[in-house]
Order: C-alpha cells, then sequence, then structure tokens
C-alpha cells in the first residue's frame, strides 16, 4: 500500500495519465485525484471514470496533440498501450508494433520539449528475453524480447529514455516492468489473458476449459498495486528499471481453482492445447529495496476481479 504522504505531494500538482481510462490506468487517475491533484486522461474510449477527471478522448499517434496534451504537466504517466495474448501478438504484428513505437515516441518527446518535471513509463515483462526468473540489470539485453512485436516496442522506449539521459542529462523519468497484470477494467474480449478469459469462461459454460494441464507457474499482480507502485517510483526519484510483480509462484491451476470455487463451476484440463512456458517470475528484490510491497491477495483480487465483471461486463 502507498503511503499516505507520498500521495499527499501529488496534491494541486497536473497530472496527466495516457490510456487514463485502461485497467491500470483509471487507478493511477482515481488515486492521485482523490489525493487532490488536477488530474487529465488521454484515452480513445469515451469513458468516465471520475466525477473530478478531465477527460480528453485523442489519438496518441498525432505528435502535435501530445505536445498539447503534455505541456504545463507536473507529471506525466505514460500507460497507454495495447494489450493481448501471446497468440494474437503473433498473429497481427503490425496492429501492436506500430501504435506502441508511435504512442511511446510521440509522448516521451513531447513531455521532454515540455520540460514535464518526472515521468514515469510503463514498460513489460514481455521486454525481458525469455528466462524463467527476470532480475534488472544495467547491462544490455542483447537477445530478443520474449515477446517480440511489443517487447521491442517496449525496449526501444526505455533505450528512448536513455537516449535522454545520457544527452541532455534527464534524470526524472522512471521506467517500471508489471509482470501478469489483472483487475477491474480488464480486457474480457477476444484478446484477453488468462485470468479474464478463464473468468469469462466460468460466465459463458457450464465447465471452465483451462487451456494444459494447469501446471505453467506465473507472477501476478493487480493493477491497483500496479498503480500504487508507478505513483511511488515516481515519486521516490526511482529511475533505474524496477520489476512490479509479486515474486510468488502461482499456477494456471490455482487461478483456474479460485475462478471455480467463486463461481461454483468444475475445471477440465485440455492437455492437447499449448499451455506456454512452464516458469516466468518476477525478482522483486530491487522493488522491495526501494520501498515498496504489492498488497492485494490473489484471491482478493480474483473475487474483486470477477465481481467487475459481473456489474460492468455481464
Amino acid at each position: 500500500m502507498i503511503k499516505d504522504e507520498v500521495l499527499r505531494s501529488f496534491s494541486g500538482k497536473n497530472c496527466l495519465v495516457t490510456g487514463g481510462t485502461g485497467m491500470i490506468g483509471r487507478e493511477i487517475a482515481i488515486l492521485l485525484a482523490n489525493a487532490g491533484a488536477h488530474v487529465r486522461v488521454v484515452s480513445l474510449d469515451k469513458v468516465n471514470i471520475h466525477g473530478s477527471i478531465e477527460h480528453v478522448y485523442g489519438d496518441l499517434t498525432d505528435f502535435e496533440f501530445c505536445k498539447e496534451q503534455t505541456r504545463d504537466m507536473d507529471c506525466v504517466f505514460h500507460v497507454a498501450g495495447i494489450k493481448g495474448s501471446i497468440k494474437v501478438t503473433v498473429e497481427n504484428p503490425a496492429s501492436f508494433f506500430v501504435p506502441l513505437l508511435m504512442f511511446n515516441t510521440n509522448v516521451l518527446e513531447a513531455s521532454r520539449l515540455n520540460k514535464v518535471p518526472k515521468l514515469v513509463y510503463t514498460s513489460s515483462i514481455g521486454a525481458y528475453s525469455a528466462s524463467e526468473i527476470f532480475i534488472e540489470s544495467e547491462e544490455e539485453d542483447l537477445a530478443p524480447p520474449m515477446d517480440m512485436y511489443p517487447g521491442w516496442a517496449k525496449r526501444m522506449a526505455e533505450m528512448q529514455i536513455q537516449a535522454y539521459r545520457t544527452q541532455y542529462g534527464l534524470e526524472n523519468y522512471s521506467v517500471v516492468r508489471p509482470c501478469n497484470v489483472y483487475g477491474p477494467g480488464d480486457n474480457f474480449g477476444e484478446w484477453s489473458m488468462v485470468i479474464p478469459s478463464l473468468i469469462k469462461k466460468a460466465h459463458e459454460n457450464d465447465v471452465i476449459e483451462v487451456w494444459g494441464d494447469g501446471s505453467p507457474i506465473r507472477d501476478f499482480i493487480h493493477c491497483r498495486d500496479v498503480a500504487n507502485g508507478m505513483i511511488h517510483m515516481v515519486e521516490n526519484g526511482v529511475t533505474t528499471p524496477v520489476n512490479l510483480g509479486s515474486g510468488l509462484k502461482t499456477s494456471i491451476k490455482d487461478i483456474a481453482t479460485i475462478i471455480s470455487k467463486y463461481t461454483n463451476k468444475p475445471l477440465k484440463f485440455n492437455v492437447s492445447r499449448n499451455c506456454g512456458d512452464s516458469k516466468r517470475l518476477m525478482d522483486m528484490s530491487r522493488s522491495t529495496q526501494c520501498g515498496f510491497t504489492p498488497s492485494i491477495s490473489l484471491e482478493d483480487g480474483i473475487i474483486e476481479t470477477i465481481e467487475w465483471y459481473r456489474e460492468h461486463v455481464l
């Protein structure tokens, strides 16, 4: 949980949240608005998430638009992105790679030109090369990213920030690398990830079909914990890339069991379907050293997500 004094430091500040109607962005925006910040969110969704937040509908692939939105901002939270399963990013690479490149380049450069004092960029676990445990390093990762097209786009944004530090001496841009994020506002459509996909299956079928045997281990973090982590890192001046995860070993079977229990639907494991890499975990040492620890348990987070789905999607 983020400390009250950190939130209070944003009172009266002008804050921009790109992708502010999405799962992570809305949590950041609401936390900041409740702390007394003047918050503007930019997205392509016409959704009103909070009465005191300014909502701007616009396209971040337009550089002039980005310059206009970042002007006079005290802090920018660049969260806008395109979320989808590995299968979809492989089948539709340009739909992920090109907009991400444009979002990132435009928002970061517009913020630099407008001399925004603080910025935090949302990278991804997918920017890492394949491994079982992901650890931040000062050494350049020369292997290709795990999530090929979106991973390269994330890496290039991180490199853009590093170039700013080298050439302009900018030391006020933070980078966070969340793992598998879930929670209220998740994508329950065609491109959904494992938790929203299983929640949707539980409400549309008599049996919850799980691809594979449920053995793969993953690291999951609730979107509100990610929002708290981002606010914490940028306000505390943490500029080295930081992982945001739970650091806990959670199997797909664990996830499915929680959803099965809460929805009263039986599980069926389809071992003929590919279940992905056996293990992906975040090393949380640096995040812990920076003073951040996630606070939402997996079961509580999944139940909250199910309740949100029932209220807003069904």
